[in-house]
């Protein structure tokens, strides 16, 4: 297996309404700093999210946690993405403008209509 120069690992946690998931996402290292997570999730194109590593915590009390080396989960089952190195914000400028993007996402998740 060839390793893809193109891209660069990023530890996210993803919530969605039965798991919560650790794992590594691949995203474009040619994309604008602060942009690559975004980038992936606003592909039009992308059903799919591909994560490497991935750790699945249920929301049911009392069962462990599953693992698997690749997971794909459909984007329409993705309520929240975000970088583990931000999962705890400090207060600086970069961070209030992340809460702020991640308010504004909630927003419009919350607008958008389930099927």
């Amino acid at each position: 297996m060839t390793k893809n120069t193109d891209t660069v690992p990023i530890e996210v946690n993803i919530l969605t309404s039965d798991h919560d998931i650790k794992g590594i996402v691949h995203v474009s290292k040619y994309t604008n700093t602060n942009r690559e997570l975004t980038d992936l999730l606003n592909d039009k194109e992308r059903r799919f999210l591909a994560v490497t590593n991935a750790e699945l915590y249920p929301r049911t009390p009392g069962q462990p946690p599953r693992k698997y080396k690749f997971l794909e989960i459909h984007m329409d089952y993705v309520l929240m993405v975000h970088p583990t190195t931000q999962a705890v914000f400090q207060d600086s400028g970069k961070s209030q403008e992340d809460i702020r993007r991640f308010r504004d996402l909630r927003m419009k998740l919350n607008q958008t209509k389930p099927f």
